[in-house]
Parts: C-alpha cells; structure tokens; sequence
C-alpha cells in the first residue's frame, strides 16, 4: 500500500451534483481518516452512488469540492482514479476470463510491475479465500466467490483508499460476514474505506457512520453516538398483529413521536416509556393483538426513522400556508 500524509484521506466540502432540475446530492459534508471505515448509509436514490461516483473523479460535482489524499476531484481525477480502489454495485469484471485472468488483467491496468505480478495476485488469492479456484471462470462463480474476486481486482495495485458502492447487494448473510471480516483486515492495514450500503445492520461495522435521505445527509457520527442521541423518546417495541393496523393507530396517539415496522414487529418512539399499558389497551380496544410490549434500545434503523420524521416535522412547521 502506498503511503500517504495527508490528515483526511477523503474530504467533501458542500459537495453538490444536478442533473438538470434534479438535485441529486445536495451540498454534503464530511470527512475520512486513513484506516477508518465510513459508511454512507441511506435508501436507494437517496444519492449515495452519485457522491461515490464524484469522489473517485467518474462525474463532476456541479458545485462545493472534493478531495481525496489531498487531490481535488474535479481537477485532478485522474490521479485520484490510479490510487484508489473501486468495486461498483453490479458485477462489472470479465466473467469469460478465470479468476486468475481478472485479478492478471486488473494488475497489468493498475500497473503492478511485472516481477511483483504473480506474487501479489497469490496474496489476493489467499485473502479471498480463492485457493483452488483460480481456473475457474469467473461466470461460473456464485455471487459471494465473484464479490471476493471483484474486492480483489479493486485492491490488486495496493490502494490507500477503497471505494465499495453497495458490495454486498444480494449476496447471502454468510458471504456478507466473510467479506466484512476482509473489510476490517484492510482497514487496519491504514486503507480507508467508504462503503455505502442500505443495509442498515452493515452499518454497525463503520467507525463512522453518514445517513443520507432525499440528497441531503441528515446526520454523521459514531454509531454509538447516534443511537445515544437522535431519538427524542423512549422506544418500546410492541409484538402485535396485524402489524400495519397497529402503526395507523400508533401514530394518531398522544405521546407517539414514531412508529415503524421493525422486520414482523413493530418500533414505537413515544414521550415516556411508561406509555407501554396505555397503548397497549388503546391496540387492543381497537381490535389489535398484542403479544408483548417491551422498552428496546434502538438501533441505526430506529435511529434513520425518527431523524426523516423530525426531517419532514420540521419541513411541515416551516413551509408557507397555503
């Protein structure tokens, strides 16, 4: 891995993109360290893939700056694109080449010198957990055994800095971990890495943490300290059916900030936990069946949930009568 001596391997300064009328990201900020892992986290189009797509020099911002050790994206891409890595969303490398072919073919591209070729792409085969299968073609592979190999192919020339759009979309939970255990054993080899994803329970593997929603990026921390302190209330988590009858009412209930479906539950933000007897009546008066209901520490999700609500409260309180 090349060195570098910069504070911030990666700066976004009000970084702004249009597309036409279509503002797509909207004047974000933020910054990261060599080594630590940041998570872009947010729903699809909610403009994760177009700051990516800025920061590795592929499109121009419209306005604000960017850098990345210390070069400005705009001015200076094609310096940035020869020492970063980059692993898109869909699966882009050569699926009628071998495994080994790719990582050969993305060496040469990347410039690896021809002495230091083999021995480098044997040490991708390992940390891949590729061993035996470097004559197999890559369209041949499952999706977990091609996102190794495409993480590979990102990382062949030593990059301080990885870029990873969405890597693990519609991979097993199984291949997930295991490409998340290479993640953290490249991070603490110094390469920083920017990973965005919208899997909300990936994001509690990043040191830091950036919600993005509509364009505009909403919040930014550890998730330790946004799950300590975005919430306005208490949260209870309430083990009812039907579930969606449940939030319809929840919502109309004095003392109810939030409610969300949380996988077949349901998350409630409320004023005071000690809410819990009265909603509970109030569903079950209303038809509802309630299996339990129990105060929950909250997790990322919550934690998106309620900063879009405060987002589209603030927006009703400021906007202008009609």
């Amino acid at each position: 891995m090349r060195e570098t001596n910069v504070d911030f391997a990666v700066q976004a300064t009000d970084l702004t993109k249009r597309f036409g009328d279509f503002l797509a990201v909207d004047a974000v900020s933020f910054r990261v360290k060599p080594g630590e892992i940041f998570g872009f986290l947010g729903p699809n189009g909610s403009g994760k893939t177009t700051t990516i797509r800025m920061l590795c020099g592929i499109v121009p911002p419209s306005s604000g700056s960017g850098r990345v050790l210390g070069w400005d994206v705009a001015r200076e891409a094609e310096r940035i694109k020869s020492q970063i890595g980059y692993m898109s969303q869909k699966f882009s490398l050569y699926e009628d080449l071998t495994v080994w072919e790719n990582l050969d073919f993305f060496a040469s591209v990347y410039g690896v010198p021809n002495g230091r070729k083999r021995e480098r792409i044997k040490e991708l085969v390992a940390m891949a957990d590729l061993a035996g299968r470097e004559t197999e073609i890559a369209a041949n592979l499952s999706g977990g055994w091609k996102q190794r190999m495409a993480l590979g192919c990102a990382i062949v020339h030593q990059p301080p800095v990885l870029f990873l759009d969405e890597p693990t979309s519609g991979v097993d939970p199984v291949s997930r971990r295991n490409f998340w255990e290479m993640i953290y054993a490249l991070a603490e080899r110094g390469v920083a890495v920017f990973v965005t994803t919208h899997y909300m329970d990936e994001a509690e593997h990043c040191d830091t943490v950036a919600l993005m929603h509509a364009g505009k990026l909403i919040a930014c921390d550890t998730p330790e300290a946004l799950k300590a302190g975005s919430l306005k209330g208490d949260l209870l988590e309430i083990d009812c059916e039907p579930a969606t009858d449940a939030i319809e009412l929840l919502r109309r209930h004095a003392g109810v900030l939030e409610a969300a479906p949380y996988g077949v539950l349901v998350h409630v933000e409320v004023d005071a936990a000690s809410l819990a007897s009265q909603l509970r009546r109030a569903l079950e008066e209303n038809g509802i069946r309630v299996n339990g209901v129990l105060p929950v520490q909250p997790s990322l999700e919550d934690v998106f949930v309620s900063l879009i609500g405060q987002q589209l409260a603030q927006k009703s309180i400021s906007a202008p009568p009609r």
